[in-house]
């Protein structure tokens, strides 16, 4: 649920774009997330932590449609600069979509060194929980509005090696359904589950091997940002206005090989 701005008189201002802030956005699933919504008409926020990327991302999409915010989504400073620029410049956020996320480490959970697990939460659940209070305080309380996380399969299940990534995406499945339960009604919080998308940030798990990769999946094929990013304009969109606190596998059916035949 989102109202419409209002002018100085108090009177909906009719047909005004929604506003959306995309985390990790300069380029794989979060660049096809901020394109899919601002080709559906909102105004969108992109972050990033690298500049250049971020403004080939934002001149992708069209200087009239996005701005970008350079910075670390887990940086409390960075977190408060985005809102101030997206109300500053648009005057209201009504979709968050949080995609920033991070997976330095391949090794099993006890050779992994606390710091490093401790930085991997502070990117993909602190985050989250940081920019979701922000847009909370900033214009959800009053008009409501969306979040989405965009979390993984491995959050749902063991995956070798990557066992620090599962964690914090389980962890940001919990928050998904906690924020749910505390920000209704006005405001609808959901996540994604994909299995393996096609992105830079994946590519270890498929490059050189993506016909070995895509072979255990019924769909024959891996994700593509543009799955992810559909999946995304659905659930931020009115026609899910019934739908909060869900998590959307999306793996071109790769659980349903986890059944006992």
């Amino acid at each position: 649920m989102t109202t419409q701005p209002q002018d100085a008189a108090g009177e909906s201002i009719p047909g005004a774009p929604r506003v959306a802030v995309v985390t990790g956005a300069s380029r794989g699933i979060g660049y096809a997330i901020a394109r899919a919504l601002a080709e559906r008409g909102d105004r969108v926020c992109l972050t990033g932590r690298d500049a250049s990327a971020l403004d080939r991302a934002v001149a992708g999409i069209g200087e009239d449609r996005a701005i970008g915010v350079a910075g670390k989504a887990h940086d409390e400073a960075h977190q408060a600069e985005v809102i101030e620029r997206v109300m500053a410049a648009w005057g209201r956020v009504d979709h968050l979509v949080n995609n920033a996320g991070t997976n330095p480490v391949f090794a099993p959970l006890t050779e992994l060194d606390p710091g490093v697990l401790r930085k991997v939460f502070e990117v993909n659940v602190l985050a989250a929980h940081g920019f979701a209070r922000r847009v909370w305080e900033a214009w959800q309380r009053e008009h409501g509005g969306t979040i989405l996380n965009v979390a993984s399969i491995a959050g749902l299940t063991a995956s070798p090696f990557i066992g620090a990534y599962g964690l914090t995406k389980a962890a940001l499945i919990n928050l998904t359904q906690q924020l749910a339960h505390e920000l209704a009604p006005l405001v609808r919080v959901n996540a994604l589950a994909p299995a393996v998308v096609k992105t830079r940030f994946a590519a270890a798990l498929y490059e050189g091997r993506e016909a070995e990769a895509a072979a255990g999946y019924p769909l024959r094929r891996l994700g593509v940002p543009e799955d992810v990013a559909g999946a995304a304009a659905f659930l931020t969109s009115d026609a899910a206005g019934w739908i909060t606190g869900q998590t959307l596998v999306l793996d071109g059916g790769l659980f349903l090989n986890a059944g006992l035949g």
